[in-house]
């Protein structure tokens, strides 16, 4: 396996093997295929094989696979993104973790502080400094979580729960003048779908631009997802720093932080914050993020409101089956991005998730998986609706749903 989730440890069994995928369906090596809810954690928005993003990529690879040198591609990448953002400058990396270490790391330096705060159920990838568990109470100091990060590494990472806005005045209080940033998911993507409370974020915003701390918000996953440039244009919060990927490379190896010059110019080669990839800005990536934007952006919406459409009508679907099958059930939902969770109350925070039924969550993704519907093989992933997601996908995941809630109990992994 290339990355942990995809192993099933999450429900048991053993995987699906894919060998392509088409529209809003994946195709196993059996010719079995799959209503994908997956869309490749997200940047699929277009569905698979999208005909204009294929061109642009075949064309680009025409031309050449990596330069070391610019392109004005690059460039037209990094205005189209910038278009809707409150940010002016843009720096190209390869992944969502380069992303978010960099943004991090200038945000340090910039501030001249060390210490970071994160939330709990947040994923910002895997560098060593975003690798740390929470201890009892509102927050603590992190340890780390995985084998091979040193615990001077993240001694500096504070832990909040996520929607908890006291917790998090009271961690400013106690680390007065020592919080370089506080890094967010503003829509919690990683720990199945979890909006984020009224308020929330607005506080977040007043605390750091009080105590002189950056807020970096990562969009990783939720940019130009929910919305024409993200969670920040949808709610009219203005971060720091801004992490990115998924959507804005259109299925292929992309990242991105960006933020105001006074910022952005401290990074190396205009300024002293060193920050390199061989492969940053490679123009087969940048090729498919521009075609994915162009047609994002350039239809006046409706690509948005067909998704919009489209989600709407599956958490409609899977609340009203699980009423009627007397099983408490919650469907969140931010634009095409849902979470499922078996829970009598709404999910607020990784705890609510923990407390779910996940057994039951199991069983009817074996269930669901049996039917032709192939969701993320976690209780703690987002599900992603894609344009390619239409009348008849919604249907019979719907059905499918329906026979999995009434057959449960006699499919185990």
């Amino acid at each position: 396996m290339s990355s942990p989730v995809r192993a099933f440890r999450g429900v048991g069994g053993e995987p699906v093997f894919v060998h392509s995928a088409h529209g809003a369906y994946l195709e196993g090596p059996d010719d079995r295929r799959f209503v994908d809810y997956i869309g490749g954690y997200g940047p699929m928005i277009l569905g698979h094989g999208h005909p204009r993003v294929v061109e642009a990529i075949a064309q680009a690879a025409a031309r050449g696979q990596s330069f070391g040198v610019p392109t004005m591609e690059e460039v037209e990448l990094a205005e189209l993104i910038l278009d809707p953002l409150p940010a002016e400058m843009l720096r190209l990396v390869n992944s969502g973790t380069e992303a978010t270490m960099s943004a991090l790391r200038l945000a340090r330096a910039a501030t001249g502080r060390n210490k970071l705060l994160k939330f709990i159920g947040c994923y910002h990838g895997h560098a060593d400094s975003f690798l740390v568990a929470a201890g009892s109470g509102a927050a603590t100091i992190g340890v780390p979580s995985s084998p091979g990060v040193p615990p001077e590494v993240t001694a500096d990472t504070l832990l909040a729960r996520y929607n908890d806005l006291a917790g998090v005045e009271q961690i400013f209080e106690r680390q007065a003048g020592e919080i370089a940033a506080v890094i967010v998911e503003p829509i919690a993507g990683n720990m199945g779908l979890v909006p984020p409370l009224p308020g929330f974020l607005e506080g977040l915003r007043a605390l750091c631009t009080k105590s002189g701390a950056l807020l970096i918000f990562d969009e990783v996953m939720t940019g130009f997802r929910v919305a024409w440039g993200g969670v920040q244009t949808l709610f009219q919060i203005e971060p720091d720093l801004t992490c990115l990927a998924k959507v804005i490379g259109g299925g292929l190896p992309i990242g991105a932080y960006a933020g105001p010059s006074e910022l952005m110019n401290r990074v190396a080669p205009a300024g002293d914050v060193y920050q390199a990839g061989t492969l940053s800005g490679n123009p087969i990536a940048v090729a498919a993020g521009r075609a994915t934007l162009e047609i994002l952006g350039d239809d006046g919406g409706a690509v948005y409101e067909g998704l919009e459409s489209m989600a709407e009508r599956l958490a409609n679907g899977l609340r009203e089956i699980a009423r009627r099958h007397d099983i408490a059930c919650q469907v969140q939902r931010q634009g095409s991005m849902l979470g499922l969770f078996f829970s009598e109350t709404p999910i607020q925070s990784l705890a609510d998730v923990d407390a779910s039924d996940r057994g039951l969550w199991t069983t009817v993704f074996h269930a669901l998986l049996e039917r032709g519907v192939h969701l993320p093989p976690s209780p703690y992933e987002t599900l992603f609706v894609s344009a390619a997601h239409g009348e008849t996908e919604i249907e019979h995941t719907l059905q499918a749903f329906d026979a999995a809630l009434g057959a449960r109990g006699k499919h185990a992994p």
